[in-house]
């Protein structure tokens, strides 16, 4: 009799055919562990690689920053097996190493900023464990759908009340509560994501089929694209009062693919490149910041003083960088101004080059495909939607950040998920995480 078969013959009859289902979440989960201190590893050799860089020396903080990242990571594992046995192995270990990564490098720029950064992360790790622990099952958000809406809504807006809005470098995005300052719209993208998945489901029917009667014949119902209308005229309106083009282009592209998802049809996709191309037009015109980016965008060298000076920087500094990079610690990313938080993957480039770049973009297409198979997987059309729509927000965001870096779009300012300096950015993308851990692990049980 072979192991397996000693192991279902032996398991006792209070337990039932759970055990070999234990067994399974056991192997994911070591797995994981494996995985995580795979990560923690790379993480510790790149911090000591920059610290030799830049200053010839081990650091003193080896010790404790050891038992930081070993810690953190091992009580979002411990969390994992705990409250969400079944959840996808691969998921958290890859967030770790894109987190520490980026640490490494801020710490490597601005020990300050680094000292911060490990403060978010820790508040990351809480936000992730919280969502495991009181998310119990994800089915239960879709009875939150309006209160969620209205929460995203407000979230998105917070930044436009007096007194509590900070206007940093031409745009609205900040509030800030006595010493903290921070951006709701991160965790706004969330509750929205949520409300999607929920109204397009129950609507997607309707949405799908040809139901509206003209003579003999049915055709599409023209009033499923008012929520596609209405969601483009809030983007406008978010830019305009904000200053801001990143999330706006964000939240519309997340809705329109969830909306794809939802019906299937390709007729959504022609409607949003239309309203997105004439949104670009009207912004252009219309606000001087969007103006001065696409110009700048287009041609730096015209604004090489002004708006043009950081994007060429950054060319610059991942052109010198070649195919292996300077050598973490042996660069000069700090000739780019915002590089801890704008332009940190341009500091990637210059230090660890096209390799060190690819592996960042390869992580991210991981999370992507490892969210996408979760959704796939998913038990529920809610929670399918969800985890896709989730997914498609992380993707975006990082394409976004990474397309404006290399002048592939025109630079919007988001964060780059994980690795830029940002604690609002940092703990909402924990959460989005711990939330497609909870659809995968309800997918495997």
């Amino acid at each position: 009799m072979s192991s397996s078969l000693r192991f279902l013959a032996g398991h006792n009859s209070e337990l039932g055919q759970d055990q070999p289902v234990l067994n399974w979440s056991n192997q994911k989960r070591r797995t994981e562990l494996g995985l995580l201190i795979l990560a923690d590893l790379c993480i510790v050799f790149a911090y000591v690689l920059a610290s030799l860089g830049h200053g010839d020396s081990i650091p003193a903080n080896i010790t404790p920053f050891l038992v930081a990242i070993f810690g953190l990571t091992l009580l979002c594992h411990s969390a994992n097996r705990r409250f969400a046995p079944n959840c996808n192995p691969i998921l958290l270990p890859v967030v770790a190493l894109l987190n520490g990564l980026g640490y490494v490098m801020i710490a490597r720029l601005d020990l300050h900023l680094a000292g911060l950064q490990a403060t978010w992360s820790a508040l990351g790790v809480v936000g992730y464990i919280s969502v495991l622990i009181f998310v119990r099952n994800s089915v239960d958000l879709d009875r939150y759908r309006y209160l969620l809406a209205l929460a995203g809504g407000l979230l998105m807006i917070t930044p436009l009340f007096p007194h509590f809005g900070q206007n940093i470098n031409g745009a609205r995005l900040w509030v800030r509560i006595g010493p903290i300052t921070f951006q709701p719209v991160e965790f706004g993208k969330i509750a929205l994501a949520i409300f999607f998945a929920s109204y397009l489901v129950e609507k997607q029917e309707i949405m799908r089929m040809p139901t509206a009667r003209v003579g003999n014949r049915l055709v599409t119902d023209p009033r499923p694209f008012g929520p596609v209308l209405i969601t483009w005229v809030a983007s406008l309106v978010i830019m305009a009062a904000e200053r801001d083009i990143g999330f706006s282009a964000l939240v519309f592209s997340m809705f329109v693919a969830m909306l794809w998802m939802a019906t299937g049809r390709n007729l959504f996709l022609v409607v949003f490149a239309v309203l997105l191309v004439l949104g670009a037009l009207a912004a252009s015109h219309l606000f001087p910041q969007v103006n001065e980016r696409i110009s700048s965008w287009l041609n730096p060298w015209s604004h090489a003083s002004t708006s043009g000076y950081q994007p060429i920087q950054a060319l610059y500094a991942m052109g010198s960088g070649g195919i292996a990079g300077k050598g973490l610690g042996l660069g000069h990313p700090g000739y780019v101004p915002v590089v801890i938080s704008d332009y940190i993957f341009s500091a990637f480039g210059e230090e660890l080059g096209l390799l060190g770049t690819t592996t960042i973009v390869v992580a991210f297409m991981t999370i992507m495909g490892v969210g996408i198979s979760i959704a796939l997987r998913a038990k529920s059309e809610f929670a399918k939607l969800l985890a896709a729509g989730l997914t498609f927000t992380i993707s975006l965001e990082a394409f976004f950040i990474i397309a404006g870096v290399i002048r592939v779009l025109p630079f919007t300012g988001l964060a780059l998920p994980f690795v830029a300096y940002g604690g609002s950015s940092l703990i909402a993308n924990y959460i989005l995480i711990a939330l497609l851990a909870r659809i995968s692990h309800e997918a495997n049980s």
